[in-house]
């Protein structure tokens, strides 16, 4: 059974005060997308069909725009208080990312969600999720931006931000620019970009794109990624 997650003790506040805060922004949509993280999953998840795993999915809010691609979303997530809230949105499951409980070969795609730095350890849940992708399968990685993002960067001023030491430290860190964010609250860690990248290469996936968003300076960084159709596990 996984332990219990660090996000359990903050749910209730992510729900209610955080992703309130993006709500008030939404457009004419109904989605809020400052970061630009809707639009990469319209751009690089694209409309199917079939279901779409997402790993650490949180209290759920893709999971809308997941089925209006045409997808059936079904969410995985550690932290039960998380789970809480996304249960009115989607079928979710309470799992260890690292350890999926599905047979080989269950999905037709899958995505992870500002996840990465939520983890010590990024490649098992790679892993496993190549794993559970049909041979062909899609994969959308979005997540900080790990050039403009992390404890060596401070965003307190959108027009000059501070690049300090530290970007090729890959560490954990709580250290943050604001305290209204999460980094400070449950901590986060940091891949460059290098190594984020190789540990996609390294886990059998085939980079096909990759976007960024947020202004002026990027937030997220996102990459379609595929399971080679001509694959062994």
């Amino acid at each position: 059974m996984p332990v219990a997650a660090p996000y359990d003790e903050i749910a209730d506040w992510y729900e209610s005060v955080f992703l309130a805060r993006q709500r008030a922004d939404a457009g004419p949509d109904g989605f809020a997308d400052a970061l630009g993280i809707d639009q990469a999953l319209v751009e690089l998840l694209g409309t199917g069909e079939g279901i779409c795993l997402e790993v650490g999915c949180g209290t759920g809010i893709c999971a809308e725009r997941v089925r209006q691609l045409g997808w059936q979303p079904v969410g995985v997530d550690l932290s039960s208080g998380m789970l809480r809230h996304a249960r009115g949105r989607l079928p979710v499951l309470r799992a260890d990312g690292g350890q999926l409980p599905f047979p080989t070969g269950s999905f037709g795609a899958a995505m992870t969600v500002m996840v990465h730095t939520d983890l010590p350890d990024y490649a098992p849940v790679l892993t496993e999720i190549r794993r559970v992708l049909k041979p062909g399968g899609v994969f959308v990685h979005i997540g900080v931006h790990p050039c403009f993002c992390g404890g060596f960067a401070n965003r307190s001023d959108a027009d000059g931000i501070l690049i300090r030491p530290g970007y090729l430290d890959g560490a954990w860190t709580n250290d943050s620019w604001t305290d209204q964010g999460i980094r400070d609250k449950v901590g986060a860690t940091h891949l460059p970009l290098a190594d984020l990248v190789n540990t996609m290469i390294r886990t059998g996936f085939h980079l096909e794109r990759m976007t960024e968003g947020g202004q002026p300076t990027p937030v997220v960084l996102s990459a379609r990624a595929r399971r080679p159709a001509l694959d062994g596990v």
